[in-house]
């Protein structure tokens, strides 16, 4: 009875990592990152919840409509940047590493910044907290996952177009982001 709602809600988080890591998977991830950045992805998924529950109702009402943004923007940035790179003619070395700690921690933080704000909300639910925060960590580390490795394939089908493509994605999640906030 209680298992529906939870898991029906980290579905509806896990798509922005799904999305997003679609996007950065057309760049070509190597399986161990995949495994990396999905992890990170499912940490930040459990850790950002459990902030919004300590940080308390009033902050909720201040952040949920600044996450969004920031998270959108976040994305506007990513998007471009693989864009931009695309479009140069530099060796990978030059390239902004999405999969270094430094951008796994930015990608984790970007998708997970509304999972900061179900926090706000989820203790008055009344759902289990812990249960809740556990399946949000796990679904959104397995949908990243099949993000990154379906990004990758449509890399391996496609080549650089399809980097265009994820660039192209990641933007337009973005803008979509700000229009539905």
């Amino acid at each position: 009875m209680e298992l529906f709602p939870i898991l029906a809600l980290a579905i509806a988080l896990g798509t922005d990592s799904f999305s997003v890591c679609l996007g950065i998977g057309t760049t070509g991830v190597r399986l161990s990152k995949i495994l990396f950045i999905s992890l990170v992805i499912g940490i930040f998924h459990v850790i950002m919840p459990l902030a919004g529950l300590f940080l308390g109702e009033l902050l909720g009402k201040l952040a949920g409509n600044i996450a969004g943004t920031i998270g959108a923007l976040i994305l506007i940035l990513l998007g471009g940047k693989i864009l931009w790179e695309s479009r140069q003619q530099k060796d990978e070395e030059a390239r902004f590493d999405y999969t270094s700690w430094a951008g796994t921690f930015l990608l984790a933080l970007s998708v997970s910044l509304d999972a900061l704000s179900i926090g706000f909300s989820l203790g008055t639910l009344g759902i289990p907290f812990s249960l809740a925060v556990g399946i949000f960590g796990l679904v959104a580390f397995l949908m990243s996952g099949a993000g990154l490795y379906l990004g990758k394939q449509l890399n391996r089908v496609i080549g650089q177009r399809a980097e265009l493509l994820g660039g192209i994605i990641l933007i337009l999640l973005g803008f979509f982001a700000i229009w539905q906030g």
